[in-house]
C-alpha cells in the first residue's frame, strides 16, 4: 500500500472515530469502545493530550515521540514490550517500513508460539487431567479438551477486552473466526471430500450456536452487558454440554435396542461427540465411519505424533536395544530437552526443516518450563531430572509472567523478592522429589505434574496472547485501522489456521463427517466461554455492568454476515438431505470472499450509514 492510499484510509477513519476522552465517574459502567477510532478533539489539539492515539498520525513526524510519551491513551496495559515507543520513539520515522516488517515477522511468530504451546503442552495435559479425573469422553471433549483447541481465541477475547480500547479485537476476532471456519473450513470440507453430514449433531450444534450469535446481538444493540448476561453465556455453554451427554446417552440406547437410523451417526461410541481439533490433542484415534468398506489410514498430524519432550523412540524394534539398560539422570535430562529428532529430520522435506528451526528455540523453552504427563505412555512420560526441575521453573514462570512481573518483582517486607522466595521453596520441593523417587518408575502423585503444566503453558499463552493484542492495537494506530478490522482478518486467521489445516487434513483422510462437526461445535465455546468469562473478568464488586458502544457499522456487519452464514447452513443441509457436495463448499468459500470485500469497503468508508 503507498503512503496516498495509507494517508487516504488514515484520514477516513479519523472522520469516523470515536472519543474515549474525560475521565469515567465512580460507580459508572465500564465502557468497552468497539469502534476503534474516534474523532479529533477540537481544543485538544492544541496541547496533545487527552487525545486518542490514533491521531498521532496526524503530526509532524518529529513530534511523533512526544506524543506517544504524553498521551494516556498511548499506554499499552501489560506485556512485556512497549510496541508504540519502538516504532514512535527508537525507530527514525524514515524506518517505519523496518519496524512495521519487524512487528510484522514478531506478529507471525507470536501465532507460532500460541500453536505449539496449544498443541504440544496445553491440549496433552488436559487430556490427562480429564483422564485422572475419570471424565467421559464426551464430556472432555466439550469441556477440557474444548478448552485446549480454543485456548488461543479465548485467551486473546479475555486480553482484549480488559482493555476498553482493545474491546474491538475481541469480537472481531471471535465474529470473524466463526464467519471463516463456517464458511471458507467447511466449504473446503466438502470441495475435498464430499460427505453426508450427521444429522443430528450438526442440527445440534448449529441451532446452540445462532442462539449464541443472537444473544450477542443483542448485547450489542443494548450495549450493554450485565453481570446476569455475563453469567447467562457461561450457563448456556455448561446447558450445552449437558445437550451432548444427553444426546450422546440417547444415541447409544438406541444403538443398543438396534441399528442407528440412517444419516443420524455420530461420533463412535467411547470418543467425543464434537471434536474440536487436531487428532494430537486428544491422545485418541477418530472413530471408524460406519461404511462398508475398509476404514481409511488414520490421519495424523505434520509432527506424527511427535511426543512432547522426548525424542519419539517408537520407530520399531531395529532401534531398541538388545540388553535392558538404566539410563543416567544426565542422559535423561539432555534427551528429554531435545526438541529435535535427528532421524525424521533426515526424512522431512526441506520446508518441513525450515519451519521446524522456527520452532525448535519455542519448543526448548516450553520444554524446560512446561511439564507433559502423556496417559498414553507406559511411564507416563515421567522425566524424573527434568520433572523435578520443572517444580523450580514452573512456578518461577507463573510468578514471572502474571501481569507482566509485576507480582514476581514484589518485595516482601521491602527486603525479600517474590521470585527469590519461589526459587527457594521450588528447589527444596525439587530436592525432595528427586530423592524420593527413581528414573524408572513415576510416583504415586505424577498427576499433580498434569495440573502444573496446565498452569504454565496457560500463563504462556496468556502471556503470548496479550503480547498479540498489544501489537495488533499497534500495527492499528501506524495504519489507521480500526481493531475490529484487525480482529476479523489478522487475529480470526492466526487463530483459525491451526484448525484449517487440521480439518482439511482429517477431511482428506476420509473423515470429513468428524471435521465438519468440529467446524460448528468447536467456535460454540469460543464465542460463549470468550464473550462471558471476556467480561465477567472486567466487572467488580462496584461496578456490575460492562458497556458495550459498537458504533462502528463494521461491527454490525459482521454479527449480520455470521448469523447469515448459520442461518444459510442451516437451511441449505437440511435442504440437500445432509449430503453436501462442491456446490455446498463454492457457495460458502464465494460468500465469505463477499463478506470480506463488503467489511474492507466498510472500513475505508467507501460504504457508509447516510446521513439522518
Amino acid at each position: 500500500m503507498g503512503q496516498g492510499a495509507v494517508g487516504a484510509a488514515g484520514a477516513l477513519s479519523l472522520a469516523g472515530a470515536l472519543s474515549l476522552a474525560g475521565a469515567q465517574a465512580a460507580g459508572t459502567p465500564l465502557s468497552l469502545d468497539l469502534g476503534g477510532t474516534i474523532p479529533p478533539g477540537g481544543d485538544a489539539l492544541s496541547h496533545g493530550r487527552g487525545l486518542d492515539c490514533w491521531e498521532v498520525r496526524k503530526y509532524n513526524s518529529s513530534e511523533w515521540c512526544r506524543f506517544i510519551r504524553s498521551n494516556p491513551d498511548c499506554r499499552l496495559e501489560g506485556g512485556f514490550l512497549d510496541y508504540l515507543q519502538g516504532v514512535f520513539c527508537v525507530f527514525p520515522p524514515r524506518l517505519l517500513p523496518l519496524a512495521v516488517t519487524l512487528y510484522a515477522l514478531w506478529l507471525l511468530y507470536l501465532f507460532i508460539i500460541l500453536g505449539v504451546t496449544a498443541e504440544k503442552f496445553f491440549c496433552p495435559n488436559l487430556s490427562a487431567i480429564s483422564t485422572n479425573l475419570k471424565l467421559s469422553h464426551n464430556v472432555a471433549g466439550v469441556t477440557f479438551l474444548a478448552f485446549g483447541n480454543g485456548a488461543p481465541d479465548v485467551f486473546s477475547a479475555v486480553v482484549a477486552f480488559s482493555d476498553p480500547r482493545t474491546a474491538g479485537l475481541a469480537i472481531g476476532a471471535i465474529f470473524g473466526a466463526g464467519v471463516f471456519v463456517t464458511t471458507v473450513v467447511a466449504g473446503g470440507i466438502a470441495l475435498v471430500k464430499p460427505f453426508t453430514a450427521a444429522s443430528r449433531p450438526f442440527l445440534r450444534d448449529v441451532i446452540f450456536y445462532m442462539v449464541a450469535v443472537f444473544l450477542t446481538f443483542m448485547v450489542l444493540y443494548f450495549g450493554r452487558i450485565t453481570l446476569g448476561e455475563a453469567l447467562g453465556y457461561l450457563g448456556l455453554y455448561i446447558f450445552y454440554v449437558f445437550t451432548v451427554v444427553l444426546c450422546t446417552w440417547i444415541h447409544r440406547r438406541q444403538r443398543g435396542e438396534g441399528l442407528p437410523p440412517p444419516g443420524s451417526w455420530e461420533p463412535g461410541k467411547g470418543h467425543p461427540a464434537v471434536p474440536m481439533g487436531p487428532p494430537a490433542c486428544w491422545g485418541l484415534p477418530p472413530p471408524a465411519p460406519p461404511l462398508l468398506s475398509p476404514p481409511p489410514e488414520m490421519p495424523t498430524d505434520t509432527e506424527e505424533r511427535e511426543s512432547s519432550g522426548t525424542n519419539s523412540g517408537d520407530y520399531g524394534e531395529e532401534y531398541r536395544p538388545l540388553l535392558p539398560s538404566q539410563e543416567t539422570s544426565l542422559r535423561i535430562l539432555t534427551t528429554a530437552l531435545s526438541p529435535l529428532d535427528y532421524r525424521k529430520w533426515r526424512r522431512k522435506p526441506w520446508y518441513w526443516r525450515v519451519f521446524k528451526v522456527f520452532k525448535v528455540p519455542v519448543e526448548l523453552v516450553l520444554l524446560l518450563t512446561v511439564p507433559v504427563v502423556d496417559p498414553d505412555k507406559d511411564d507416563l512420560n515421567w522425566k524424573r531430572p527434568l520433572n523435578c526441575l520443572h517444580v523450580l521453573t514452573s512456578p518461577l514462570l507463573c510468578v514471572l509472567t502474571l501481569k507482566s512481573g509485576t507480582y514476581g518483582l514484589y518485595q516482601i517486607q521491602g527486603v525479600f523478592p517474590v521470585w527469590g522466595l519461589i526459587m527457594l521453596v521450588g528447589s527444596v520441593l525439587a530436592i525432595i522429589i528427586f530423592i524420593t523417587t527413581s528414573n524408572e518408575e513415576p510416583p504415586k502423585y505424577h498427576c499433580v505434574f498434569a495440573f502444573l503444566g496446565f498452569l504454565a503453558s496457560a500463563m504462556w499463552i496468556n502471556a503470548a496472547a496479550t503480547e498479540l493484542v498489544n501489537i495488533l492495537r499497534t500495527l492499528g494506530i501506524i495504519f489507521q485501522l480500526s481493531n475490529t478490522v484487525l480482529g476479523l482478518t489478522l487475529l480470526a486467521w492466526g487463530n483459525s489456521i491451526g484448525d484449517t489445516f487440521s480439518d482439511l487434513t482429517m477431511a482428506r483422510q476420509g473423515y470429513p463427517r468428524m471435521a465438519f462437526s468440529a467446524c460448528f461445535g468447536g467456535i460454540i465455546f469460543n464465542i460463549l466461554v470468550g464473550v462471558g468469562l471476556g467480561c465477567l473478568l472486567q466487572m467488580t464488586s462496584s461496578q456490575l455492568v460492562v458497556k458495550l458502544e459498537p458504533d462502528s457499522l463494521l461491527v454490525w456487519i459482521l454479527a449480520g454476515a455470521l448469523g447469515l452464514s448459520l442461518v444459510f447452513s442451516f437451511v441449505s443441509v437440511p435442504a440437500q438431505c445432509f449430503q453436501l457436495g462442491k456446490a455446498y463448499g463454492v457457495c460458502l468459500i464465494l460468500y465469505y470472499l463477499a463478506f470480506l470485500c463488503v467489511a474492507l469497503l466498510t472500513e475505508f468508508r467507501v460504504i457508509r450509514l447516510s446521513a439522518a
